[in-house]
Parts: structure tokens; C-alpha cells; sequence
């Protein structure tokens, strides 16, 4: 407990260090709060407005773990595909790197026309977004797997499914939460990216339409506010699914640090 503490501390006395300057720059240096509000006046706003930063953060949230769970699976099963079968690697694969240049602002109506005005075309854009990244570091996994294992495997007259579950699997596991990170920090963009593209009804519409908003008001304060909320639950998340990866594969952690 103590030793994570003391992690701590770099990375706050370096965000205050931040906030400390950002306060005097914009104290002394006379720039238009419209511009560039000062911390107190971000702080103050999260407070005023705290009745629509709190339920548009849950909205947020829930986008960004919904869109992430689709996007691990369907990235899952679409790198074992890739894997195991070559006529989906050499048809499936090109496509799924071309699903990244997708014009989304112009993806997004179309699926509301699908999918309705609720959440779902928002998970679907999320999804599409942050797949990507769980395919390919998978796919790398799976690839990387020890030969001798294999040959080994092979000998005692194991089948490809049994090779597959023994050998390949769990040599990519880390390489499955690798990508789960990248694409946990994607997410966010993505969801502010879904929130701001898709035809959204109710107040209550996300921290992305809420940001936005703010910006064509020009409450510089508060689309602040909503960015340095963003940036917190980014970081909160990120380190829960680290805690997940020592639970899951705890056993790679080690062989890391004697690397290092």
C-alpha cells in the first residue's frame, strides 16, 4: 500500500506543478478567459454545474464500457478467426483496417436511421473505432506463440483445437489486454467522437454533447470542466484494468519486471 503511494506522488506533484503554472499564466499573463480560463474558474464551474456534469458522466461512462466489452469481443473473435482460418485473414483483414478511415460524421446518422435514437448507435461507433486495436495486438499474440510448444503438442498427438486452447491461447493473453488498454484509452474519443456525431434525444446526452455545447455558448469554464472529467475517468479506468490484468494474467508480471 505504501509503496503505491509513493507511485503516486510523481504524477500529482507533476499535475500540480501544471495546474500551478496554468494558474499564473493566465493571472499574469492577461489571457482572455474566454481563451483560456484559469483552474479556479474550470474548478468553480464543475461545482456550479455539477447537476449535469454528474449524470452526463454516467451516460459517458456507460457508452465507454458497453462499446469497450463489444469492441474486446468482437476484436477477440475476429483475431481467432484471422488465426485459425487463412481465407479470413486474407479477406476479413484488409477490411478491418480500412473500417478505421470510416467517416463517422457521416456513419452515424445512418445508424440512428438503423438502430434508432438510444444508445446503440453509439456503441456500434465505439466498437467500430476501438476493435481494431484488440485484433491486431491479438493476432500479434497468438503468432508469437513458442514453436517447440506446438511440436511438443503435436507428439502427444494433440488436436489444432487442443494446441489452440493450451499453447496459443494463453501465450496471447497479455497481448489481449495490451490491445484492451489501447483500446480502453480510445474509447473516451470514441465515445465523445459518438456523442457529437449521433442524433442524440433527452438532456442527457453524454460529456461530448455536453462539451460541445459549452464550446458553441462559449462557456470556455465549463467545456473545461467537462475535459478535465474526461481526463480523470480516463486514468480511473485505465488503472482498474490494470488491477484486472494481475488477476487474469499475473503470471506474465513477473518475467516483466526481471526484464527490466
Amino acid at each position: 500500500m505504501r509503496r503505491r503511494l509513493l507511485m503516486l506522488l510523481p504524477p500529482l506533484a507533476l499535475l500540480l506543478a501544471v495546474i500551478g503554472a496554468w494558474e499564473l499564466y493566465v493571472d499574469l499573463g492577461g489571457v482572455d478567459p474566454v481563451l483560456l480560463p484559469a483552474p479556479h474558474s474550470v474548478a468553480s464551474s464543475a461545482w456550479s454545474e455539477a447537476g449535469l456534469l454528474w449524470p452526463n458522466t454516467l451516460v459517458t461512462v456507460k457508452e465507454v464500457v458497453l462499446g469497450l466489452a463489444l469492441a474486446i469481443a468482437s476484436g477477440f473473435a475476429l483475431a481467432i478467426a484471422i488465426h485459425l482460418w487463412l481465407p479470413v485473414r486474407r479477406s476479413v483483414y484488409p477490411l478491418a483496417v480500412g473500417s478505421q478511415s470510416l467517416p463517422f460524421a457521416v456513419l452515424a446518422p445512418v445508424l440512428a436511421f438503423w438502430l434508432g435514437f438510444g444508445i446503440l448507435p453509439k456503441l456500434v461507433v465505439i466498437g467500430l473505432i476501438c476493435f481494431f486495436p484488440v485484433t491486431v495486438t491479438t493476432v500479434d499474440g497468438l503468432a508469437a506463440v513458442d514453436r517447440d510448444q506446438i511440436k511438443l503438442l503435436r507428439t502427444l498427438d494433440a488436436s489444432r483445437w487442443q494446441a489452440f486452447r493450451f499453447a496459443e491461447l494463453p501465450a496471447a493473453l497479455p497481448s489481449v489486454i495490451s490491445g484492451a488498454r489501447i483500446a480502453l484509452v480510445v474509447a473516451w474519443i470514441a465515445a465523445f467522437i459518438a456523442e457529437t456525431t449521433s442524433p442524440t434525444v433527452g438532456q442527457y446526452a453524454g460529456l461530448g454533447r455536453q462539451i460541445t455545447t459549452d464550446i458553441s455558448t462559449v462557456n470556455a469554464s465549463g467545456a473545461a470542466a467537462g475535459t478535465a472529467v474526461l481526463f480523470c475517468c480516463s486514468i480511473v479506468f485505465f488503472h482498474l484494468l490494470s488491477l484486472a490484468e494481475r488477476r487474469v494474467a499475473g503470471w506474465a508480471q513477473p518475467q516483466q519486471g526481471e526484464n527490466r
